[in-house]
């Protein structure tokens, strides 16, 4: 019989914590090895019991949660949930910031057990708790840096092969926050496309993490709006729990149609959208998530005329959706994080497209 992942909690209020700890004790799968009310005790505990995930609170006295996820990921690595309240402004800029300090994941404080959404909400977080606890996690020394990785050449520019991109779509999932801020924040503000964008997150952090990526890369990046005409310098983000999707005429539909491959917003739905609709001019990239969405749309992508990258093993915090558009033969260039941006700087220079 596999051994129970062991969860560590650290979580301010008493309430809270005991919610918590009921949540995790009554998942089979997951047993809980200490429950601690701040960072200082968490940072004194995490070398005894040694656990395999952490949830972690945002709002921490002394110590806070994104201080204290820094200093595990410099001092013992271990997959770290963010456990964060969806409502506060100020507590969704802390938790976006931990992701890209290198937690997992967000997801929202537990409600009472007599609410209507306790099932639901309870089962997110030991689903997270679960998955995470899978993930490889690296030593990180400040926020943003990276493991070490070869420094693949970008492929030669083959000039004249067709007119720059007149669109962009870009999708992630575990890992993208921080592998968005690198990317985005590398083009410059005047960038001459449009970038629609899907981040697989809970519904209610999509307008947070919107208002994030804003005040952190040059672009203005906002939450998609139906039937708007994307702009050149823009980025759009899939708003929650709704399908993104470039419709005819080039402007932006939103749709609750299902889940595709179990997701809404699906990248897939995005890509496929737009191999329909931009065909050969548009750009794809796939980056660092679980599972394989957007494999499939990135190939209609390509097999449409489209440019399409996928993120390299080597830079990805999961090597999951980039190495299904791999395997499909659906990127056309295969990329550390770090090198997709002059690549797609070079690809929107006239002349310079493929």
């Amino acid at each position: 019989m596999t051994a129970p992942i062991r969860v560590m909690l650290v979580e301010d209020s008493l309430v809270v914590r005991q919610l918590l700890a009921h949540i995790v004790s009554r998942d089979p799968r997951l047993a809980l090895v200490a429950a601690v009310p701040s960072g200082e005790e968490a940072l004194r505990e995490i070398h005894r019991v040694q656990p395999d995930v952490i949830s972690m609170d945002i709002r921490l006295p002394g110590i806070d949660g994104l201080e204290t996820t820094r200093r595990i990921m410099a001092e013992r690595p271990t997959p770290i949930v963010v456990i964060a309240d969806a409502v506060e402004d100020s507590s969704l800029k802390i938790s976006m910031n931990a992701l890209r300090a290198g937690a997992l994941s967000v997801v929202e404080k537990p409600v009472g057990t007599g609410h209507r959404a306790y099932a639901a909400v309870a089962d997110q977080i030991c689903t997270q708790l679960r998955i995470m606890s899978e993930v490889p996690v690296i030593r990180r020394r400040a926020i943003g840096a990276e493991r070490e990785r070869p420094a693949l050449p970008d492929p030669p520019a083959r000039e004249g092969a067709g007119t720059p991109p007149s669109l962009v779509a870009v999708a992630a999932s575990t890992g993208g926050p921080p592998a968005f801020a690198r990317l985005l924040g590398a083009l410059p503000a005047d960038f001459p496309a449009p970038i629609l964008l899907v981040q697989h997150m809970g519904a209610a952090f999509m307008d947070g993490f919107a208002t994030w990526l804003n005040g952190v890369v040059p672009l203005a990046v906002a939450v998609a709006q139906d039937g708007a005409r994307p702009l050149p310098g823009r980025v759009y983000v899939a708003p929650g729990n709704r399908h993104l999707e470039l419709g005819p005429g080039g402007l932006l539909a939103l749709s609750d149609a299902p889940p595709v491959g179990s997701q809404r917003p699906s990248a897939t739905t995005l890509f496929r959208s737009v191999a329909r609709q931009a065909g050969p001019r548009a750009l794809g990239i796939l980056l660092t998530g679980m599972g394989e969405d957007g494999a499939a749309g990135l190939l209609d992508m390509r097999l449409a005329g489209a440019f399409t990258i996928a993120e390299h093993e080597s830079s990805a915090v999961v090597y999951g959706m980039p190495a299904a558009a791999v395997r499909l033969k659906a990127a056309e260039s295969v990329l550390p994080l770090d090198l997709i941006a002059p690549r797609l700087l070079r690809a929107v220079q006239p002349g310079t497209f493929r």
